[in-house]
Order: C-alpha cells, then structure tokens, then sequence
C-alpha cells in the first residue's frame, strides 16, 4: 500500500477506537439494503457483475431471457466512457490565475506557460494511456449504471489502478456528500501472504495457516487530512499508517445519483426496474410459449379406420390406406396472445433503448428517414446525461487530474507552481455538451443571416472570429489550420508585389512596341525574371534609347 507520509503510532492522531472488522460490520447494515437493489438490478442485465454473497467461480447465475438489459448497460458505459475519457484527447484543461501570473513571470510570457502547461496535459494523457486506466474506469462506469457505487484506488507511486465492488467496502459521509471514513474488505490467500504481514498472523505452531485472511484498510477524515491504516485478524499493521492531504486522496468512492443525507449513490437501472422487469417476464413467457406451440402431434381417433401403425412407420409421401377424417393435428391456438405480448414486448424494449442511448432508438421506423433527423434525436439522447456527467466531473474526473498531477510531481514531470495556482478545468462531458449547443447556436445564427444576402453577410461578419468559435464548439484546435492575420497579410503583400509587377511588364510592353529598337526588345523579353529595381533599371535604359 502506497503512502504520502508515514506516521508512528505515537502521533497518528487516531482517535476512534475498537477493531476495523467491527466497525466494518457496523457500517455494512446501512450498506446491505444498497447492495440488494444492486444485485436484483445486476440479475436482470449482467448477473456475473455483483453476485450473490458466497459466490466462487463455479457458481451458476441466472441467465436472463432478454438482452437488452446487457446491451444498454454496455452501450451506456462505453458511451459515458468516451465522453469522460475521449482517446488521443487530454479531458481537463490546465489554467492559472492571471494575478499569479503576472507575478511569477510576467503577462508577455503567457504564451510560455500556456506551452508548458499543454506539455503537462499530454503526459498525464500519457499516463493513462501506459496505465490503461481506461479498462478500470469503464468497469467502474458499469457498476455505477447497475449499483450506483465504486470505488477507484489509484496509487500514488505508479501501478495498476483497481476497482472496489459494493460488496467489499462501505463508506460514510457527512450531509454535504463529503467522505468521512471508508473501510475495504480484501481476501488473502494464506499461500501468498506478504512476509512484512505474516508476523501479525497468529497462527500457533501446531496448526497450519488458514485458507484464507481478511485484510481491512481503514481512512477516516481528520479536520486537516486523511490517515490511513491496516488491519488483519485483529492486529494494526504499523507499516501502514499513512496520512494524505485532503484533496489527494488516492481512494475515489463513486456515485451515479447523488441523494443527500445517504452515504451511497442509486444506479441507473434503478430508475428503469419495472420496464426491465416487465420484458424480462415477457420474454420468459413468449419463450417458453413459443416452444410450447412448436411441439408437434398428431391425433388418430381411437376407433378410426386409420391405424397408427401406418402412419408412424409410412416414408415421406407414400401412399397409405387410410381417413384423412381420422387424423387431426394438435395446435395451441394461442397466437392472438402471443401477438398482444410481442407488441407489448416490442413497446417495452423500444423504452428501454431511447434510457441506454442505444442508436437504433433514434430511427424512425418509415420509407424515408434523414441524417439530420438521426443526428438531432441522438444529439437530444446524449443531452439527458447532463446531470450525470455533473456528477462525474466532480467524484471523478476532478480528483482522477489531482490524483495524476501527483504522480507527475513524484515522477519530476511536474514544474513547480505557487499553491492553488495552477487549476484543472474539465473540457468534456458536461462541457463537451455546451459546446455542442454553442455549434447549434452558431449554425441557427447564419441560417437567420441567409435572407440578407451573401454581399451583407461577408461586409457585416468577422470570419476569423467565426471560424474560431466554430472549432472551439466542435473541439478542433484551429492553431496552424487557419492562417494567422501575419500569414495573411503577407500573402496579401506578395500578391500586390506580383501585381504591380506584372502591370509594370505590362506597360513597358506597349511603350516600346514597335519603336523600340530591336536590342530593346531583347531587353523586354528577358525582364520576367526581373525584380523590381532591376525592372526599374531597365525602364530607365529603354527611355534613353527611344527617340526624342
């Protein structure tokens, strides 16, 4: 276990008392009723993602009859996952304080610090991408839209990050949401037990090592910082005390919805249970209905002339003695239900594909459908994760950039800045939305201008400043795609030079044709080449030869 700064015993400052087990035990009753939704929500989309208690690797779940709870929670995840994380991206935007930085060094240098804090920027990009924090992260992104709760830990020494189910820790809060104490629960292998915790093992000599060991992480919330402890089988484990700023905290517990007053979040599936239970209950029925119709029998009427002898041992389309009469085919006659609990079926999975933002949801059934009417519907879909991308970017985005910015100070990646200077600004999800209604703003804008004509249009609007805020609200970094004013203006130069030019070659051209002596035409022939002042130099020569 990592930690910013060891403490001792004598001055760690730990004030509550009793085994980390039993305070675990305590806090777990307030978590249990949490844990249940999440599981009845995990058994109707992915029953392997928070299993029943118990639970080992030969355990058989419940497989669902329908899908879709799968492939929204899925496609939910992947989506949020590429909103809050987009690849080859950085998320956050490193700013400072004009005040500090005019006195640090000056407002002329701001393209310098800009510069270095862009650098900053792509190496934690960097860190994530050589961490592969994204397959963490989108684990935790499930469990958020099936549970509602995860915790991250990321250490602050480099390393894997890990992600905490809901049935291995428990956590309290204060009324403001903020993280008064969270408890872990890991399992030990006795086998592969670290030597630097075997000694707090009791295990008598004449007895083997248990299987397995409980190892319980504790931090509590002092009014200056968080301590950090460990505990097994009774015993603290002096190693581990540690100690972090308040926001440096490697631990990150997660929430989808945010409640006051509850120490845990609710999941996203929570809110859509009845629609997911009423499909998974139809599809059961339709199912298993539908293999109940395929069966296929046969009646002979016990005193017919047909015997059931021929017919069972007759090949395909022999001729055989017998009363067609006598012979009648079982049949369930259910289809009319069946179509009533299809449609119902269809409207139910229909519901549950515009909550999951599932793309097909946005395409309207008809002969004749448009791009931007899909566009629009699916740009409308993603506008309903506003409030969770809000929550996001504070229980995990904010801290992931603290979190990264100290592993870049440990690693001496990091420049040394005044305290509270340097700020992370989050550039997606939430603000990613916002700069997608600036582009429909901006689009809706030049529509209305249209009528006035292009001649107004072009005498009335800045482009440049148009084509700025155009790529800013699409995302795009416009630096050396769109020429620079100087660029411009020495284009501009280098035409009216070639211009003048020409004009000058032009007019040269007609003066001397045909009273100029032949040698002075050799000498028009050969000024293209020319540059100005040999041009110059040449009308010059040519008016001293023309006759007076």
């Amino acid at each position: 276990m990592d930690t910013v700064q060891a403490v001792s015993i004598s001055d760690r400052g730990i004030t509550e008392g009793g085994f980390v087990s039993s305070q675990y035990n305590n806090l777990a009753t307030v978590r249990d009723a949490f844990l249940k939704r999440a599981r009845e929500a995990s058994r109707i989309t992915i029953p392997t993602l928070i299993p029943e208690s118990g639970a080992t690797y030969n355990t058989e779940y419940h497989t669902p009859y329908q899908s879709i709870g799968a492939r929204g929670v899925n496609n939910l995840a992947s989506k949020m996952l590429m909103a809050l994380l987009p690849p080859n991206s950085p998320f956050f935007r490193l700013t400072i304080d004009d005040f500090d930085l005019a006195n640090l060094i000056g407002e002329d240098q701001r393209g310098a610090v800009e510069e270095g804090l862009a650098r900053i920027e792509r190496a934690a990009l960097a860190e994530i991408e050589s961490e592969a924090m994204r397959v963490p992260i989108f684990e935790a992104l499930k469990h958020l839209i099936v549970g509602g709760n995860a915790l991250l830990h990321l250490p602050t020494k480099g390393g894997m990050m890990r992600v905490f189910h809901l049935n291995s820790y428990v956590t309290r809060r204060d009324p403001s949401g903020n993280i008064l104490k969270i408890i872990v629960k890991e399992n030990l292998n006795g086998k592969t037990l670290p030597e630097e915790l075997q000694k707090y093992i009791n295990v008598p000599d004449s007895e083997t090592p248990a299987k397995n060991y409980e190892l319980y992480t504790c931090i509590h919330r002092t009014p200056k910082r968080y301590e950090i402890y460990q505990e097994i089988q009774g015993n603290r484990i002096e190693e581990s005390y540690g100690q972090y700023p308040l926001d440096q905290l490697p631990w990150i517990p997660l929430r989808f919805n945010r409640i006051d007053n509850e120490d845990y979040g609710r999941g996203f599936v929570e809110e859509y249970i009845g629609d997911l239970k009423s499909v998974e209950a139809l599809s059961q029925a339709v199912v298993e209905g539908s293999a109940a119709a395929a069966k296929v029998l046969f009646l002979v009427k016990p005193n017919g002339t047909t015997k059931l002898r021929t017919l069972a041992d007759s090949p395909n389309g022999a001729i055989v003695q017998g009363d067609a009469n006598d012979v009648s085919t079982l049949q369930l006659q259910k289809s009319t239900d069946f179509r009533v609990a299809n449609e119902m079926l269809q409207y139910l999975t229909n519901r549950l594909q515009i909550a999951f933002l599932m793309n097909s949801s946005v395409e309207r059934q008809a002969e004749r459908v448009t791009a931007e009417e899909i566009r629009y519907k699916a740009q409308e879909l993603e506008m309903a994760l506003g409030g969770v991308y809000s929550v996001l970017s504070q229980e995990l985005q904010v801290p992931l950039v603290k979190q990264l910015l100290n592993r870049l100070t440990k690693q001496g990646k990091m420049p040394k800045f005044p305290k509270n200077s340097v700020k992370p600004e989050i550039v997606t999800g939430i603000e990613a939305l916002g700069r997608g209604q600036d582009l429909n703003k901006l689009n809706t804008f030049l529509q209305y201008l249209q009528p006035l004509g292009q001649d107004v249009i072009a005498r009335e609007m800045n482009v440049g400043d148009y084509i700025d805020r155009l790529g800013a609200s699409l995302g795009i970094d416009t630096g050396g795609l769109i020429k620079s004013p100087e660029q411009k203006a020495m284009e501009q130069q280098q035409a009216e030079q070639q211009r003048q030019q020409m004009m000058q070659q032009e007019m040269m051209k007609n003066v001397v044709e045909g009273s100029a002596p032949a040698v002075t035409k050799e000498m028009v022939a050969g000024m293209g080449n020319m540059d100005p002042e040999q041009l110059q130099e040449s009308m010059q020569q040519m008016q001293q030869q023309m006759p007076q």
